[in-house]
């Protein structure tokens, strides 16, 4: 266990929980960050890792992120997140994807899990076959399906408030944006920016997926490594994580970086270099929350639309407060979005603890 606490992406986690069922295949990481406001929510991302140590360092990230989401959409639900190391094209079964909610299930309701890359809302039902603490799913009393077009709209949203922040403008026609990864959110703020009169940039490894975004939106596509080189007005990223780095900072060519992708800094200082090149970032846990707001409203077992979009809207709000603060005091917004949740969820432990 030594490498959970040498590992430079632990942050005091409560909880780092490992499962393998030989029957299935199924190997799998679960960290729970932290229950200071509640029991820790967060999906199950599914795909191919090099090594261990890189799935560990992936559910560490992920996990204390979302603490960070959950606190800044004023949820009462702490943060969690599993990994899964496998091929979701090839290795997924029923079985596995059971043996996956036995793993869930013996955490006693310390962690909720929902689908994220890799893993749909039909896999949540073969998961909730073993363990109730499950969201996500497409059937059942507070069901409400998958939460991407959710999030998919609270990017849309919260990227034109960046635009009014940065380049004083109230829409988003007429700007290029340069979209990374078209999968579910991805595909979905490509549909929203298209709607709205923006063109979209994409670049994906899916090909059928790039040969829709033509079809549909009349999208350019691009190499996925060239994505950072487009002259664009704002750059999303909604793939993979830590893409904004020494390395690919230099490169971007946008005023804006609002995206969808989870841990898109690399490291907190990150979030200084793209200050130095003058671009506005939007703090990913903050701009893509709307999918977890959607979750805890299947979580608390009342499913709501209405209490949806009150959640999103003061969400909305909260960026917006942040990109404000940040020009107040001259700080990244990353910096600034850090304070407030990390405040948030010490109130929150001195009250459970008092």
């Amino acid at each position: 266990m030594s490498a959970v606490f040498d590992s430079p992406s632990f942050d005091g986690h409560e909880t780092v929980s490992y499962a393998h069922c030989p029957e299935t295949g199924l190997k799998s990481i679960i960290a729970i960050h932290s229950t200071a406001l509640g029991p820790a929510a967060g999906g199950c991302r599914m795909r191919l890792y090099d090594r261990e140590d890189e799935a560990l360092t992936d559910v560490l990230r992920l996990s204390r992120g979302m603490t960070y989401k959950n606190a800044m959409a004023e949820l009462p639900l702490g943060g969690g997140k599993a990994v899964v190391i496998g091929d979701p094209a090839k290795d997924k079964t029923d079985r596995f994807l059971e043996s996956l909610g036995s793993a869930v299930d013996r955490l006693g309701g310390q962690y909720w899990i929902a689908e994220d890359m890799g893993i749909g809302p039909e896999d949540m039902a073969h998961v909730a076959r073993r363990t109730r603490f499950v969201a996500g799913l497409t059937k059942g009393r507070a069901a409400s399906g998958d939460p991407s077009p959710v999030t998919a709209e609270g990017v849309f949203r919260g990227l034109k408030i960046a635009v009014k922040h940065k380049l004083q403008r109230p829409s988003v026609k007429g700007l290029t944006v340069a979209i990374q990864g078209i999968g579910h959110v991805g595909y979905g703020l490509a549909r929203l920016l298209h709607e709205a009169g923006a063109s979209p940039v994409v670049s994906d490894v899916n090909e059928a997926t790039l040969k829709s975004a033509v079809a549909e939106f009349g999208a350019d596509v691009v190499d996925p490594d060239a994505i950072y080189d487009v002259d664009a007005d704002v750059f999303a990223p909604c793939a993979a994580g830590a893409i904004l780095n020494a390395g690919t900072i230099p490169r971007l060519k946008v005023p804006v970086v609002a995206g969808a992708a989870n841990n898109q800094l690399d490291v907190p200082q990150s979030g200084e270099l793209l200050k130095q090149r003058d671009i506005l970032y939007a703090p990913d846990y903050v701009i893509n929350g709307g999918g977890i707001i959607n979750v805890a409203a299947e979580i608390s077992g009342n499913y709501e639309p209405a209490w949806v979009r009150e959640k999103l809207d003061r969400l909305m709000q909260t960026l917006d407060a942040v990109f404000t603060e940040a020009a107040r005091q001259n700080l990244p917004p990353s910096e600034v979005a850090d304070r407030i949740a990390r405040q948030r969820i010490e109130e929150a432990r001195l009250r459970k603890a008092g």
